[in-house]
């Protein structure tokens, strides 16, 4: 069991940036990989960002690649997501995820565990 807890969203101006955290426990956090989605009201969860197991491979959404970047810290079971240059279309409910493998996924399918997602709004 892997429970999941994501922190750092708000309100920000476009252009703005934002640091999000999920902090992991229940099991060996280098044993699996991690995923960033989002959902807005009315749209389908999307895909954001994903790493593998050491961080050292990672996948990013069209939509946000040179803008986001994910990060790890396996000392301290936690995986970041920095957003720069945030658009309003950035605006959603960001949800980390884990899934119980070492290489990184893109579908939200593949995971087997989420966190309860943090609002993040992006004004104009």
């Amino acid at each position: 069991q892997v429970q999941l807890v994501e922190s750092g969203g708000g309100l920000v101006q476009a252009g703005g940036s934002l640091r999000l955290s999920c902090a992991a426990s229940g099991r060996t956090f280098s044993s699996y990989a991690m995923g960033w989605f989002r959902q807005s009201p009315g749209k389908e969860r999307e895909f954001v960002a994903a790493d593998d197991w050491s961080g050292d491979m990672t996948y990013y959404a069209d939509s946000v690649k040179g803008r986001f970047t994910i990060s790890r810290n396996n000392a301290k079971n936690t995986v970041y997501l920095q957003m720069n240059v945030l658009k309003p279309e950035d605006t959603a409910v960001y949800y980390c995820a884990a899934h119980l493998g070492v290489g990184a996924r893109l579908s939200g399918a593949d995971y087997a565990y989420w966190g309860q997602g943090t609002q993040v709004t992006v004004s104009s």
